[in-house]
């Protein structure tokens, strides 16, 4: 895909996984959140504490879920860190990372709490 077209993509993607989350009770705090570390996907509220989600996109899940590198990974850790910095609770804020998988026929499948910090 160009470049284009996968921001597109990616963009529509996220949203699907926004309005699932929604759906189920968390809303949306903030889409494509940037930080010093990187990029956040989507930051749903969940309670009093955050779910941090990175969304990936391809023709399977199982290929979708082969995109998350341990860079990403690293990067989703920072931005994590450095939006909970700015919460009262600071890095004692509740929170979660979930990975939510989408396949090319839109259908969604969230990995919750797959990433340990």
């Amino acid at each position: 895909m160009s470049g284009s077209v996968s921001y597109h993509a990616g963009f529509s993607a996220e949203g699907q996984v926004a309005r699932d989350y929604q759906r189920r009770g968390f809303p949306l705090v903030q889409q494509r959140w940037r930080g010093k570390g990187g990029e956040i996907d989507l930051v749903m509220r969940d309670g009093d504490g955050f779910v941090f989600i990175e969304v990936k996109k391809s023709r399977s899940h199982a290929r979708a879920a082969e995109r998350l590198s341990a860079r990403q990974i690293r990067r989703l850790f920072d931005s994590a860190s450095e939006f909970l910095g700015t919460c009262p609770l600071g890095l004692n804020t509740p929170a979660r990372f979930d990975v939510a998988l989408v396949d090319g026929m839109g259908r969604i499948e969230i990995l919750e709490n797959a990433l340990c910090a």
